[in-house]
């Protein structure tokens, strides 16, 4: 099965969105009071966990945590159970726990180890989500105030004159394997600015106007590397909303062995073989984040050869 099949962290969430009841805000009212209704509480982009991990708080208990709220967005349907997320981001980390009832917060990329698949990508849905609308206050374009609407997937500026709809932001990046010319069996990895001796990984970048993913894959790595990429293939996409990033993976092929970093964004980069990255796993290194999908790539390139 390739990359591109595989469920990698923070997608494949059991919850069906529910698109036609985010317009039907009589139909949203009624199910935050059923007794079956979920409500995940968020605390400024971490998740509120007891014992058992994070925190779901019934109709009745939520009732009492949404008169502190910022923002109740509707998530979506998990088969018959609608499914909310609150955000308690403007209380103290003690106050938010002990109105939802959890012991303390805790990023979600810390427990999605821990965490079903699917429990893991509807809180980092949750976590966007709710982090979108704290940023995104008034409107870009006139300055007035924007509020929430559409179960909290979109915002709609108060400006008498202006009224624009305003949508969660996503940022795509491109993250890519690039192997060395003809039948090496080497890869290109970098150590970034900031990062660790020693500590080596994919390249990446951010997308941007006017370009295509491909266009972005060759640009970065031109950019940062010096390296000029051909045979772009796309491999996978992650959602990474943190805050709001699509992590879209691809390989490429170098055109010739050099490589000249740009010193800021990347300290280092060199060509590792498959023997060579084997090693390094087998002293305890990790092949980058576990949770990411460089280290899928990276995976499924050592399991070619």
């Amino acid at each position: 099965m390739d990359t591109a099949e595989r469920v990698l962290a923070y997608g494949g969430g059991w919850l069906d969105r529910a698109g036609p009841l985010r317009t039907d805000p009589t139909r949203l009212s009624a199910l935050l009071t059923e007794s079956t209704t979920v409500v995940l509480p968020i605390w400024r982009d971490r998740s509120l966990v007891d014992g058992d991990g994070p925190v779901r708080l019934t109709a009745e208990r939520a009732s009492l945590v949404r008169s502190a709220a910022g923002e109740t967005v509707f998530l979506g349907l998990d088969g018959d159970v609608a499914v909310f997320a609150v955000d308690l981001s403007a209380l103290t980390e003690q106050a938010a726990a002990e109105m939802a009832g959890a012991r303390r917060s805790v990023d979600v990329r810390a427990l999605v180890g821990r965490l079903e698949p699917g429990d893991a990508a509807v809180q980092a849905y949750a976590r966007g989500l709710l982090h979108w609308h704290r940023q995104q206050r008034y409107c870009g374009t006139c300055g007035a105030p924007a509020v929430s609407d559409g179960g909290g997937h979109v915002r709609t500026c108060t400006g008498g004159e202006c009224g624009r709809l305003l949508f969660p932001r996503i940022e795509p990046a491109i993250i890519v394997l690039v192997e060395a010319p003809g039948a090496s069996g080497r890869c290109l990895l970098a150590r970034h600015a900031g990062a660790p001796e020693d500590a080596y990984s994919t390249l990446a970048g951010f997308v941007e106007v006017g370009e295509s993913l491909e266009d972005a894959v060759r640009r970065e790595m031109a950019e940062e590397a010096g390296v000029t990429v051909t045979h772009v293939t796309y491999q996978g996409s992650q959602a990474w909303p943190f805050p709001a990033g699509l992590m879209v993976g691809f390989r490429a092929t170098a055109t010739s062995d050099e490589v000249r970093v740009d010193g800021e964004e990347l300290l280092e980069a060199r060509w590792f073989t498959r023997a060579e990255l084997r090693d390094r796993v087998a002293s305890g290194r990790t092949l980058g984040r576990v949770d990411a999908i460089d280290h899928r790539l990276l995976e499924d390139w050592l399991a070619e050869g």
